[in-house]
């Protein structure tokens, strides 16, 4: 079983499903801080053509190299199409966004070899990863 941070820091790719190319939007933001921290992103939306300077693809099969990570923003009920899709692709990681929960699912990507992160936030948890692992300097004693 693979940690977070090993996920984070083995992976280079992130195929982001439901990447929405309106900056207030929650999948803008997050993939955006990702590709900040060096993550390639590809985002997967039919109803994009481009974000965040990358070629937008309408849906995992058509995406032509392959993925680490497959961050879905998109309702829970969605999530047993895109498994398929990201297994059919070779995918590493499925990872559901925050409030994105489907055991089913779940539970067949990790029988086809996946590894599963299910209702947490990416750039949350890469966030806290590098505040953890600064150097720690000690500071000055008090007078």
């Amino acid at each position: 079983m693979n940690t977070i941070s090993e996920i984070l820091r083995n992976a280079r790719t992130i195929a982001v499903v439901g990447l929405s190319g309106r900056r207030f939007r929650p999948s803008f933001g997050v993939a955006e801080y990702m590709q900040r921290a060096g993550y390639r992103i590809i985002p997967v939306n039919p109803q994009e053509t481009e974000v965040l300077g990358e070629t937008c693809y309408p849906d995992l099969d058509a995406v032509p190299e392959g993925i680490d990570i497959v961050d879905i923003f998109r309702r829970s009920e969605f999530v047993p199409e895109i498994v398929e899709a990201a297994i059919r692709k070779g995918a590493k990681t499925i990872w559901m966004q925050e409030g994105v929960i489907h055991e089913d699912a779940a539970r067949r990507a990790m029988e086809a070899g996946l590894t599963v992160v299910m209702d947490r936030c990416i750039l949350k948890d890469h966030r806290r990863l590098e505040t953890q692992s600064e150097p720690r300097t000690q500071s000055e004693p008090r007078p």
